[in-house]
């Protein structure tokens, strides 16, 4: 597995890293909204097949239960859920640095994916039963580019860091970081410097 630090490059500098709350995360992948659909789909087949049990012969029997093995296909999807959830806590991992935001994700095969901040629009704490709980949160950044796709953690043209206990120093960490990556950007200096005295902005991380 590669290691995430290794895709940093040397004038990179890593401002914050960590992985999601195990207790949270495993909670969550139990009682997801597909729990419910997955018990009532199991009790359904269930007693489908308890109830025609007795009146079939041997052959409709090897007929029978392959079908319903494979009709009961949502209560396995739910089950690999719950049995790889650990897996998939161990494999994430996520990283902040000068120049954008580093998640690594994955079961069975690993996503590693880099969304520079100038590719970002805006930022929001979540926080659900189980955040309470635990008193965790998630940082959602919401992509400003249309073309912007999901890393697994966020859908459509979000990424997030989920189930972190220093969320709130997350998000103050990007708030100011994204402050001084637009003036940055957006300040007319003089043919764009290696040091930008524009604003006095603390960032000098962005490539020229």
């Amino acid at each position: 597995m590669l290691n995430m630090r290794e895709l940093v490059k040397s004038n990179e500098q890593i401002l914050w890293e960590g992985r999601p709350h195990k207790k949270t995360t495993v909670l969550e992948g139990i009682f997801n909204p597909l729990l419910i659909f997955a018990i009532i789909w199991a009790a359904v087949d269930v007693a489908v097949i308890a109830g025609t049990l007795s009146g079939m012969g041997t052959g409709a029997l090897a007929f029978l239960i392959p079908f319903m093995l494979i009709h009961m296909m949502p209560v396995w999807i739910y089950l690999v859920g719950v049995l790889t959830v650990f897996l998939k806590w161990k494999n994430t991992h996520f990283m902040i640095t000068t120049h954008g935001l580093y998640i690594s994700g994955g079961v069975f095969t690993f996503n590693y994916e880099m969304k520079p901040w100038t590719d970002i629009g805006h930022i929001n704490i979540h926080q659900g039963v189980f955040d309470q709980m635990f008193g965790v949160g998630d940082v959602v950044f919401v992509c400003s580019h249309t073309h912007s796709h999901s890393s697994g953690h966020g859908s459509g043209n979000s990424m997030s860091i989920r189930n972190i206990p220093d969320f709130q120093e997350v998000f103050k960490i990007v708030n100011n970081l994204q402050t001084d990556v637009y003036s940055d950007t957006m300040y007319p200096n003089a043919m764009r410097p290696d040091t930008n005295p524009g604003y006095n902005t603390r960032y000098t991380g962005m490539d020229r």
